[in-house]
């Protein structure tokens, strides 16, 4: 069974991804930003994102996933538009985080519920 949290945050995360490659473009002709600084800075923050997607099956992807919100939103220090974008991926990705974290707990009461009314079943004449 696949996980929701997982799949959720991969979501956020792939198209935050994209999001951040197309900043890289946007820091150098529209803010100035030197191909020196934007280059690594933006790239390198798409890269974060698709790493992080991919280490999802372990905690250490969510916190890197965590690290990228918090990366974005600061990257609004050069591109003052991303003080709008990086809050927007960072609610997406808190409620990703959350709703997934939701529907596994349901989901883990309701097969736990299903397999005790199976052993009832069972005990019964």
């Amino acid at each position: 069974m696949s996980s929701a949290k997982r799949s959720l945050c991969a979501a956020v995360l792939s198209m935050q991804a994209i999001t951040l490659g197309l900043t890289t473009p946007v820091m150098i002709v529209v803010a100035d930003v030197s191909r020196s600084t934007a280059l690594p800075l933006g790239l390198g923050l798409t890269l974060l994102c698709l790493v992080a997607a991919g280490m999802l099956r372990s905690e250490a992807g969510y916190w890197l996933g965590h690290l990228v919100q918090v990366a974005a939103i600061a990257l609004g220090l050069l591109v003052p538009f991303m003080f709008l974008l990086g809050p927007i991926f960072a609610l997406l990705w808190g409620s990703a985080y959350g709703v997934g974290r939701k529907i596994e707990r349901e989901r883990a009461e309701a097969f736990a519920a299903a397999e005790d009314d199976g052993i009832e079943r069972e005990s019964a004449p």
